[in-house]
């Protein structure tokens, strides 16, 4: 029995959209639950970047890293509009997901 694999990449923001963040996992919402909570240590945790506003999903590994790596290298004008094509109120995507915004969703200054 062949098991279907899922790999994301996906783009974080902080409280004022200044500060992006791009990443790769096999689980979305544990991944940014980890992010949300501050739980690994990292650029996210000290930019209390944890506002997940871009993803996209692959079956294949190889395809979800060589994305991350082309979009890393982009200039921050084309990741925002990559983000503007698909959430153009930049709202944080991890509701969508169960994730709880509202205890982790940092408005204020920090």
């Amino acid at each position: 029995m062949t098991r279907e694999h899922h790999y994301f990449i996906y783009l974080l923001t902080n409280w004022n959209d200044k500060v992006m963040y791009v990443g790769v996992t096999n689980n979305l919402a544990r991944r940014v639950y980890e992010h949300k909570t501050k739980a690994v240590k990292g650029f996210t945790e000290k930019y209390n970047v944890n506002r997940l506003v871009y993803f996209e999903e692959t079956p294949d590994v190889h395809a979800a890293i060589a994305r991350e790596k082309e979009i890393k290298k982009w200039r921050r004008e084309k990741k925002d509009a990559l983000v503007i094509h698909a959430n153009p109120e930049w709202r944080d995507l991890s509701e969508d997901l169960g994730i709880l915004p509202c205890h982790f969703d940092r408005r204020e200054k920090s």
